[in-house]
C-alpha cells in the first residue's frame, strides 16, 4: 500500500534547508492536484507514515531510531557496523546523524504539506472540516514525534538552562512546496529547546483533540490514535521533567488503581512478555507502531530483524544481563532472549528472512513506568507507583518473594531507581536507554554516571571480544578488559550529534548555531 502512494502525492525529497529542492518529482504528482479528491488526501495522510518508515535502511522510525538509540547506551553491544555511534566517534559528516537529520526533517516537511493541503481542501469542499482535522491531527503527532527524536539526537537535554533557552531544533511549520517557501524556512534556524517543545505539545494537543480513540484491526496501531497522543505527551512531560503533567496526562488512559486498562483505546498490557511482539498487529499493549511487511521495510541493511538477530549486529551487553537489578529466572531472560555464537539477542524481531517486525514507538508498558516514575517523584513511595511498577514487572518476575511490596523500599528514592532499572530491562533492544542517559543527565540523584562520577555514557562492551562465559546472570560484574569502549562525559561535545556538516552548508543561520564543540 505505501508503495503505490509514492505515484500519488508530491514528495519534496529533502529538507526545506537543503540546497536542492525536487519540487515534482516524476513518480509525483503536482502539488495543485494531490488533495483535489477524498481518495488522494487519504493517501497523502497515509503517505506521511511511509515518510516515517524511511525510504533508506529504516531512517528515521522504521528501525534506524530504534537501532541508533540503542547503540548510544551501554545495553546493547555493537558490532563495527554502527562504530562511530558507538563509540561516539562520529563527525559532522558521518552518516547515522547526517541521514537521521534528513529523513527526520523530510518526515516534517511532509507533514507540513499534508497539513496545508487536507485544510485547503476543507475550504474547496472536498473534505469536512472534521476529515481535515482528523487528518491534520495524524500529521502533527507524526511531526512532534519527529522533533522530539531530533531533540534527543541534535539537543542538549530540557533541563540543561534553566529556562530551557538553548538550542532546540529547527521548528518548520510551512510546507516547502515552492522555491519561496524553502528561503523563508532557511531564516528560522533552531528554535530554543523551550519553543521546540511547545511545538510539540501544541500538536499533541491538536492531534489528541481531532484523532479517534480507536481504529479497525492493525490501523489501531499504525495510525494515530488519541491515545498515542496522551501515551506520546506523557514520554514529553518526562523529558521537561514536569511531573504533574505526566500524572495529568496518564490519568486519562492509566486507571487509579490495579488491574490497568485504559479506558482510551482499550490498551492493558499483554499477558506474557512477549505479547507486544508475536502479534505486531493485533495486541492489547501495543499503542503505536511502525508497521513493516515482507514487501515493504528497511531492508538487508536496517531492518529490526537483521540487526538484533539475523546478521547479529547488536548484542545484549554482559552490562545489563549480569546487572544484580535483574532476576536470575525472570521469564524475559528465556521468552526474549537467545544465546548464539556465544552472545545474547533479542528474540522481540525474529522475522529477518521477511523482515516484517513492526518497529515499537510506544507501549502501554512505558506509559505505566512513566507514570510510575512521576508518582514517585512527585508523591513519594505510594502504593499507586508500586502497583504500576509490579504491574510490568511481575509478568516476568514470577516468584512471589521476589516480588516488591512497599518494604522492599526505604523510600522514594529507592522506588524511582527500580522504576528506572525496570526500563532498562523491559525495553531493551527497543532503543529508550538513549532516552534516559540523555534526560537524566542534568539529574542530581539519578544521572547515568561514569567512572569519574559526573553525568554521562558509561564504559561499553566490545562486541566481539563477548564471549559465553562473560554473562552471568546476577553477578553484577563485567570483566574489565571487555570494556573497552570510552566513556562520554554528558559535558563532552560527543554527547549529542551535531548539526550535519551538509545542513551547515546549506543554511547560513544553522551554519551559527553549531552544537557547542563543533
Amino acid at each position: 500500500m505505501k508503495k503505490i502512494i509514492y505515484s500519488l502525492i508530491l514528495l519534496v525529497t529533502f529538507s526545506c534547508t537543503n540546497e536542492v529542492l525536487d519540487l515534482e518529482q516524476k513518480s509525483s504528482i503536482p502539488f495543485s492536484e494531490a488533495f483535489n479528491s477524498a481518495e488522494r488526501c487519504e493517501l497523502s495522510t497515509v503517505g506521511c507514515y511511509a515518510f516515517a518508515q524511511g525510504t533508506y535502511r529504516g531512517h528515521p522510525f522504521g528501525s534506524r531510531s530504534i537501532e541508533l538509540n540503542d547503540v548510544r547506551g551501554e545495553d546493547i553491544a555493537s558490532s563495527s557496523y554502527f562504530a562511530t555511534s558507538y563509540a561516539s566517534s562520529f563527525t559532522t559528516s558521518s552518516a547515522d546523524g547526517s541521514n537521521q537529520w534528513s529523513y527526520l526533517f523530510k518526515l516534517v516537511n511532509q507533514v507540513n504539506i499534508v497539513i496545508d493541503g487536507v485544510q485547503s481542501a476543507a475550504k474547496g469542499g472536498i473534505l469536512t472540516a472534521e476529515q481535515a482535522n482528523s487528518y491534520e491531527g495524524e500529521a502533527r503527532f507524526l511531526r512532534a514525534l519527529a522533533l522530539h527524536e531530533a531533540m534527543t539526537f541534535f539537543a542538549l537535554p530540557y533541563q540543561r538552562t534553566a529556562d530551557a533557552s538553548h538550542y532546540g531544533v529547527p521548528v518548520v511549520t510551512i510546507p516547502c512546496n515552492t522555491v519561496e517557501a524553502v528561503s523563508q524556512a532557511i531564516k528560522g534556524g533552531r528554535a530554543s529547546a523551550k519553543n521546540t517543545y511547545k511545538q510539540i505539545l501544541e500538536d499533541l494537543d491538536f492531534a489528541e483533540t481531532h484523532l479517534p480513540a480507536s481504529r479497525t484491526e492493525g490501523k489501531h496501531i499504525s495510525r494515530a490514535t488519541k491515545g498515542a497522543a496522551i501515551a506520546l505527551k506523557t514520554r514529553i512531560y518526562q523529558h521537561m521533567y514536569d511531573w504533574d503533567k505526566v500524572l495529568e496526562e496518564a490519568r486519562k488512559i492509566v486507571p487509579e488503581q490495579a488491574p490497568f486498562a485504559s479506558p482510551v483505546g482499550s490498551y492493558k498490557l499483554t499477558g506474557s512478555v512477549d505479547g507486544p511482539f508475536v502479534n505486531n498487529s493485533a495486541n492489547t499493549e501495543s499503542i503505536f507502531s511502525i508497521e513493516n511487511s515482507a514487501a515493504d521495510n528497511p531492508t538487508l541493511d536496517g531492518c529490526l530483524g537483521q540487526f538484533y538477530y539475523g546478521r547479529k549486529e547488536l548484542a545484549i551487553s554482559p552490562i545489563l544481563y549480569n546487572a544484580t537489578f535483574w532476576e536470575v529466572d525472570d521469564l524475559r531472560r528465556t521468552k526474549l532472549l537467545q544465546m548464539i555464537d556465544g552472545r545474547y539477542f533479542s528474540l522481540k524481531y525474529p522475522s529477518y528472512v521477511n523482515m516484517d517486525d513492526w518497529a515499537p514507538i510506544i507501549r502501554y508498558a512505558e506509559v505505566l513506568l512513566t507514570c510510575a516514575e512521576a508518582e514517585a517523584r512527585v508523591n513519594g513511595k505510594t502504593q499507586k507507583a508500586l502497583d504500576m511498577l509490579n504491574a510490568v514487572r511481575n509478568r516476568a518476575v514470577t516468584d512471589a518473594a521476589k516480588q516488591y511490596t512497599l518494604a522492599s523500599f526505604t523510600g522514594a528514592d529507592d522506588l524511582i531507581m527500580a522504576v528506572l532499572n525496570e526500563r532498562r530491562i523491559e525495553f531493551a533492544a527497543e532503543g529508550k536507554r538513549w532516552y534516559d542517559i540523555h534526560r537524566l543527565s542534568t539529574d542530581p540523584k539519578f544521572a547515568v554516571k561514569i567512572s569519574t562520577g559526573v553525568a554521562g555514557i558509561p564504559k561499553k562492551a566490545t562486541h566481539g571480544s563477548i564471549v559465553a562465559s562473560d554473562y552471568v546472570a546476577g553477578s553484577g560484574t563485567v570483566r574489565e578488559k571487555l570494556l573497552s569502549i570510552a566513556e562520554i562525559p554528558a559535558a563532552d561535545r560527543r554527547f549529542v550529534y551535531p548539526v550535519p556538516q551538509n545542513e551547515i552548508n546549506a543554511n547560513p543561520i544553522i551554519a551559527q548555531q553549531q552544537n557547542e564543540g563543533w
